[in-house]
């Protein structure tokens, strides 16, 4: 009975009942804590890398690390797409890890070896890189994005498919917010030991226990094969996706019926061993056309679509102004990462008691935050707001992402303020003079972000895995990626046209942005154009977090085991659409013949 009946749900492995949970997802925590020690060390300090023994200069360095950091999380959608559709994600994580512990491995070679290093070339050129030393780069660098960003991909969906029953609600909100805990321990050991290393020690030690540590966790995670539950992959997304799209756009002309139910849907029996079904919704009318079957027309691919499948276009198109709504807060994310950490490096007292903090260190403010603040918010705020709103996870994932947006716009507002008083004590004293302002004024901006990243990274995995239709966990959960992909990407084109702009209306003739000395820039006033932009950002994510429609519950099937000379029969909650026992067995055995291919 437990085997069928998991198998109903979202084509989990036929023994699920016995896996997943908090047993399985222990393999999950223990990657992500090790390799993003490791990933947050060298996010948060490349930048310095990259001006130091690469030799780029400011404006490039931030670019080559935003883009790189883009191209990560884009690589998401390419993770998660084939984890979908071809692999299991189990499968999927494994073998993009491998690459990414092949290119961490080529970096941790060229930070090594003198001879793979650019030659200093000059300050009136952006970078040294040429020749095959910059092919080594970047194809180093590339390799570490696309094994990285395909785990990213696959991961957060293979951790909810350990709590893919309704009854696991809680228990799925609670994963979200322990899968943030995870990182954010291994981020902590990250950017203070690993970042210590690397700036004080050699730059090749750091990538090596970057390395070490990425390796050892995909050696945990493989070791926890016999814990999870695997799904079955499905037909490709994007080929659903486009069926809707393609027929919606022949069937234009079609007069639509003049009831929902006069659409065409598999039956109950038949997709009671497939795929979910979801209920019709009146919004994006238009794309039911493609759901008319025409007279004397077969029900077939590319001739007809279900009622659930242009359903799952309609929850992808409700998502993507959510998506949209969340770049501008990633784009100012990408500050922290580049023009804070040079903040830190100059004309600030760096000093705690005898010991020099790296500037990189100090987002182990926020992290140290987080870490006490992500327990209090799941045993304490939590269960208080549940028994406000009756919501399991106390608010709704839209109301949580709505907190961030707002915390983000209030950290750029900081930041820009502590940037000006960090400036004119620079330029009132020379650069050698001892002291300066303290390093800990860049907490303030960092621990507001922190705690806006708290909301707003945890509520877009979970609203994405939730409102995401059962064959598209991965690929819409790397809607969260593809959102700070898109805010790197948008952080380089601003740097290149506020740099452009302002060079032609400056008097100095100089951009805001311009050359390696920070104190010479106006990074102030580039901060306040984020918090300002932030501000109109919220306002259009209100508008459409309030348009926005969950998609419809659907009631859970249930298994029911008769007397052994009777027929056994799989009854819905409203009584009806009964199964027999010949027909279960059929859809039971396709099932297994799709699980023995894993």
């Amino acid at each position: 009975m437990g085997e069928e009946e998991g198998k109903s749900n979202n084509s989990l492995d036929p023994m699920e009942k016995k896996r997943g949970g908090f047993s399985a997802s222990i393999f999950i925590f223990l990657l992500l804590a090790l390799d993003n020690m490791g990933f947050v060390a060298n996010m948060v300090s490349m930048v310095l890398y990259f001006l130091g023994p690469m030799h780029f200069n400011l404006a490039t360095a931030a670019n080559t690390l935003t883009n790189f950091m883009g191209t990560n999380f884009l690589l998401s959608l390419l993770g998660g797409f084939i984890s979908d559709t071809y692999l299991s994600r189990y499968t999927t994580c494994l073998i993009f890890g491998s690459v990414q512990v092949v290119g961490l491995s080529m970096m941790t070679i060229q930070a090594y070896s003198k001879a793979l290093q650019p030659k200093f070339c000059g300050l009136d050129k952006p970078s040294c890189m040429e020749g095959g030393i910059g092919f080594y780069f970047y194809v180093s660098l590339y390799l570490w994005a696309l094994g990285s960003g395909g785990v990213k991909g696959a991961l957060p969906a293979l951790g909810g498919d350990q709590f893919g029953h309704k009854d696991e609600a809680k228990k799925l909100a609670t994963f979200f917010n322990l899968f943030l805990l995870s990182s954010t321990l291994g981020a902590t050991i990250g950017v203070t030991v690993v970042v210590w290393v690397s700036t004080t020690k050699a730059w090749y030690w750091g990538f090596f226990i970057s390395t070490m540590g990425s390796l050892t966790g995909f050696i945990v995670l493989a070791l926890g094969r016999p814990f999870y539950r695997l799904q079955v992959p499905r037909e490709s997304p994007l080929i659903r996706v486009f069926q809707v799209i393609v027929l919606a756009i022949k069937n234009r002309s079609l007069s639509p019926p003049g009831s929902s139910a006069e659409l065409y849907e598999i039956s109950e029996k038949e997709s009671a061993f497939t795929n979910e079904k979801i209920s019709h919704t009146e919004q994006f009318s238009f794309l039911d056309k493609a759901a008319i079957l025409g007279k004397d027309t077969k029900a077939e691919p590319w001739k007809v679509c279900t009622v659930t499948q242009v359903e799952e276009v309609k929850v992808l198109t409700r998502m993507l102004p959510i998506l949209l709504s969340t770049i501008i807060m990633n784009t100012c994310l990408a500050q922290l990462q580049t023009f804070s950490v040079q903040q830190g490096n100059r004309s600030m007292n760096r000093k705690l008691g005898h010991f020099e903090v790296p500037a990189p260190s100090i987002p182990v403010i926020p992290l140290i935050f987080m870490c006490i603040l992500i327990p209090l918010y799941e045993y304490f705020f939590v269960p208080f707001a549940r028994k406000i709103t009756g919501h399991p996870a106390g608010i709704t994932q839209l109301q949580r992402v709505g907190i961030g947006l707002v915390l983000s716009a209030v950290s750029m507002a900081v930041a820009g303020i502590v940037e000006v008083k960090r400036r004119n004590y620079a330029l009132a004293h020379s650069p050698l003079a001892p002291g300066g302002i303290s390093l800990f004024w860049l907490s303030f901006q960092y621990a507001i972000f922190g705690i806006a990243d708290m909301f707003t990274l945890v509520g877009l995995l979970e609203f994405f895995y939730r409102e995401a239709p059962a064959g598209m966990k991965s690929l819409s959960t790397s809607f969260t990626w593809l959102s700070l992909s898109f805010g790197y990407f948008l952080s380089s084109i601003f740097v290149s046209i506020i740099n452009a702009v302002t060079a032609k209306i400056a008097p100095s003739k100089l951009g805001w942005l311009h050359g390696i000395d920070i104190n010479q820039n106006n990074v102030n006033l580039f901060y306040f154009f984020l918090a300002i932009l932030s501000c109109l950002n919220f306002a259009n994510y209100l508008y459409w977090a309030s348009w926005y429609k969950y998609k419809p519950e659907e009631p859970e099937t249930k298994v029911q085991l008769k007397e052994v000379d009777k027929p056994l029969v799989i009854e819905h909650e409203n009584g009806s659409n009964k199964v027999t026992a010949e027909e279960v067995s059929v859809q039971t055995e396709e099932n297994k013949e799709k699980v023995a291919c894993l």
